[in-house]
């Protein structure tokens, strides 16, 4: 078994057990691990390997999510059922039960709690700012 079939098969028994989130939000925050790992050059040329903060991974998750999801992000993460930042940390903590990321001693879901208001996080960035200029050309 392959590594990829190794974790579809892990993923399925985490689902079993917690259905509230669809393979998809585990896939992306997965993506979003590996992101702000990138992001952040953990383990890269002089940085030493290290640790990513639960608020390390909901500011990656942020910034993936709107580059993935544009304006729609808030729509998909509804569609998860991820409502509010605790419920990355539930995900994280689910695959850290299935050996599937790694937690270090001082991890928590509580790392989760409260990181971002969703609205402001994803809503806002893509609401007006203001009126239109008035010399903007029109549309025929």
């Amino acid at each position: 078994m392959n590594v990829e079939e190794e974790y579809r098969e892990r993923l399925q028994k985490i689902i079993a057990a917690d259905p509230r989130f669809p393979s998809d939000a585990y896939d992306f925050v997965r993506d979003a691990v590996s992101y702000t790992t990138r992001k952040l050059k953990v383990g890269e040329g002089t940085t030493p390997r290290r640790h990513i903060s639960g608020q390390e991974l909901l500011e990656g998750v942020r910034e993936l999510a709107l580059r993935q999801f544009g304006p729609l992000t808030i729509d998909v993460l509804t569609e998860w059922n991820i409502r509010r930042t605790d419920d990355f940390g539930s995900i994280v903590f689910n695959l850290v039960s299935h050996n599937l990321l790694g937690a270090s001693e001082e991890d928590s879901p509580a790392d989760f709690a409260n990181g971002y208001d969703f609205q402001d996080a994803f809503v806002k960035p893509f609401q007006e700012t203001g009126p239109l200029p008035s010399d903007l050309p029109k549309i025929a």
